[in-house]
C-alpha cells in the first residue's frame, strides 16, 4: 500500500506561494536611486544631497524625493521655506538649483512633530510618487530614513526601483544595522550599486588622517556581502556648514575636494544607466 500525499487545490497553492508585488516607475522619471544607511547618523541625507547635485553639474535632470517622514532634512538643507503648489490632483515639486524637490518638510512646520502610524506614512509615500508632477527627470534621488521598516518596505514592493546606494560610517554599530538594510534590499529584490564609506577620516592641520570611527569596516563589509565598494567621503567642517547654510558642498564649492568625490560618484552612475 502506498501512501499518497493528498494534492493542494490551486487556491491553497496561491497561498504558499511568495507574494508578487506590482512595481510602478515614479512617472516623470527615469530611474529610481534609493540613498539608505538603515542607520541614523551617518551623514545620508548629506550624501543624497550633494549626489543629486552632482547629477545635475553632469548634465542630467535630477528631482530629490525626501522620503524621511520623521526627520526630513531636505528644506533646511536647500533653505526652503514655501509650500508646494497643488491643482488640487498634484502637487507640483518645488525647484531649487535646478532640482526638483519634495518633502513632508514643505507641508509643515519644521519644528512640528510627525506623530504618524504606519499607514499614514504609507499613504503619504504613495502621494510623494504618484501624485506629485515630476516632469522629465534622468534620476530622481530618494533619500531614505534609518531601519528597515514603512517606508522601505513600501518604496521596495510597490515602486521600481533601479538601485539603492548604501552609506555608512566605519564603526561596528552602524555596520550591524547596514547589514539588515543589505539583506532587505537582497530579499525584495533591490539591486544594491554599492557601499560607501562617509566620514571615513579627518585630515588634521598636520596633514594626518585620523579615523575618527574606526577603519576599514564598510569596505569589509562590502566583500563580506559581495557588494561593490564605491569609496569612501572624509570628514569636513565645510561640509556641515554649507549644508546648514542651505547651499550644500557641490552646489556651494564645485572645485572642492569632497565636491569632486561627488562629481566621480556622478560620473559613474550616469554612465550606468544613460
Amino acid at each position: 500500500m502506498t501512501n499518497k500525499k493528498p494534492e493542494l487545490s490551486a487556491a491553497m497553492k496561491s497561498k504558499l506561494e511568495p507574494k508578487k508585488f506590482t512595481k510602478n516607475p515614479i512617472i516623470g522619471t527615469k530611474f529610481t536611486i534609493a540613498i539608505s544607511s538603515a542607520k541614523g547618523g551617518v551623514g545620508k541625507s548629506t550624501f543624497a544631497t550633494n549626489l543629486a547635485l552632482a547629477l545635475k553639474k553632469v548634465g542630467c535632470k535630477v528631482g530629490l524625493l525626501d522620503a524621511d517622514i520623521y526627520g526630513p532634512s531636505i528644506p533646511k538643507m536647500f533653505d526652503i521655506n514655501e509650500k508646494p503648489k497643488s491643482d488640487g490632483q498634484k502637487l507640483d515639486p518645488i525647484t531649487k538649483y535646478n532640482i526638483q524637490c519634495m518633502s513632508i518638510g514643505f507641508l509643515a512646520d519644521q519644528q512640528t512633530p510627525m506623530i504618524w502610524r504606519g499607514p499614514m506614512v504609507t499613504s503619504a509615500i504613495k502621494t510623494f510618487t504618484q501624485k506629485v508632477n515630476w516632469k522629465d527627470l534622468d534620476f530622481i534621488i530618494v533619500d531614505m530614513p534609518p531601519g528597515t521598516g514603512d517606508t522601505q518596505l513600501t518604496f521596495s514592493q510597490e515602486i521600481k526601483m533601479d538601485g539603492a546606494i548604501i552609506v555608512s560610517t566605519p564603526q561596528e554599530v552602524a555596520l550591524l544595522d547596514v547589514k539588515r538594510g543589505i539583506k532587505m534590499f537582497d530579499k525584495l529584490g533591490v539591486k544594491i550599486l554599492g557601499l560607501v564609506d562617509n566620514m571615513s577620516f579627518f585630515v588634521g592641520d598636520d596633514g594626518k588622517k585620523y579615523k575618527i570611527f574606526g577603519e576599514g569596516g564598510v569596505k569589509k563589509t562590502a566583500e563580506e556581502f559581495q557588494k561593490e565598494f564605491l569609496g569612501e567621503v572624509p570628514i569636513n567642517p565645510e561640509v556641515g556648514k554649507t549644508s546648514d547654510e542651505g547651499k550644500p558642498i557641490v552646489e556651494a564649492n564645485p572645485e572642492h575636494e569632497i565636491s569632486k568625490i561627488y562629481l566621480n560618484f556622478a560620473e559613474k552612475i550616469k554612465s550606468t544607466y544613460l
